[in-house]
Order: C-alpha cells, then sequence, then structure tokens
C-alpha cells in the first residue's frame, strides 16, 4: 500500500514561502544555490515541508528542516513552476523525498522529481554573515 503525503505551503499569510520576484532574480538565487549544492541523492527524509523557493522553470529549493535545504530539479514539461503562488511533495514513501518517484504538485500538475541535490545551508548563511559583518565594517570606517 503506497501511503501518499502531500505536504502544502500557501502563500496567503504564510511566512513560509521565499518566493522570487523576477526572473532574474531566480538566476541569481540559482546560482547561489547551486554554489553550495553537493552531488545529486536518491532521498532525504523530509515530514513536513517547512518552506519552499522556486528558482526556475525546472528548479525548487525546499527546507525539510530550518537549516536542510535541498536543490530539485523536475522533469519537463512542468509549466508555470517559477511562478506558482502553492506547491505540495506527492511522496510515495512516508517520510522520505525520493528522485524519480517522487513529485512536485501544483495547479493540478504532478512535475516528477529528476534530481535532488542537498545544499550546505549552513555554509551559505555563515558566508552571508560574514560578508555583511566585513562590508559593514568597511562602511562604519569611513
Amino acid at each position: 500500500m503506497r501511503i501518499w503525503i502531500t505536504a502544502a505551503i500557501f502563500a496567503l499569510g504564510a511566512a513560509t514561502c521565499a518566493h522570487a520576484d523576477t526572473s532574474a532574480r531566480m538566476a541569481q538565487q540559482l546560482a547561489l544555490y547551486e554554489k553550495y549544492a553537493g552531488a545529486p541523492i536518491e532521498r532525504f527524509p523530509m515530514v513536513n515541508l517547512w518552506q519552499w523557493q522556486a528558482v526556475g522553470k525546472e528548479k525548487v529549493v525546499v527546507w525539510s528542516m530550518v537549516n536542510k535545504a535541498y536543490l530539485i530539479t523536475v522533469y519537463k514539461p512542468c509549466i508555470d513552476l517559477d511562478w506558482t503562488p502553492a506547491i505540495g511533495i506527492k511522496q510515495n514513501s512516508s517520510m522520505h523525498v525520493d528522485a524519480k518517484f517522487d513529485a512536485i504538485v501544483f495547479d493540478h500538475q504532478h512535475c516528477r522529481i529528476q534530481e535532488i541535490r542537498p545544499i550546505d545551508y549552513k555554509a551559505l548563511r555563515a558566508d552571508e554573515k560574514a560578508a555583511k559583518d566585513a562590508k559593514s565594517q568597511d562602511s562604519g570606517g569611513e
């Protein structure tokens, strides 16, 4: 018996949706996440979808916890994934998201997951903080 879990996060009133504003901003965010993304993995544990962000026509970043982020690529066609206000993840096994078997769902579409890459989100945040601290020290010295 297959267990189907759909975790949906809705943009209205939800602080967990980190939706980019423009295609240029999405490309910028995608480049940043790719810099910190590791090698593809087959699956990752997830009970609830903590947060998500569209970063391209076939790419989203999902957080399974505050500091656990994954760059997910879906198979084409996946129409308007980059502009949908809400997604869910259809899981075929409880508590894990699997490449090739599970899907990003929205607007009556099921976009099957092609690839999952873990993001070193703690390193990304640490580098952002260090850059911010360096910038504030530079501007404070003038």
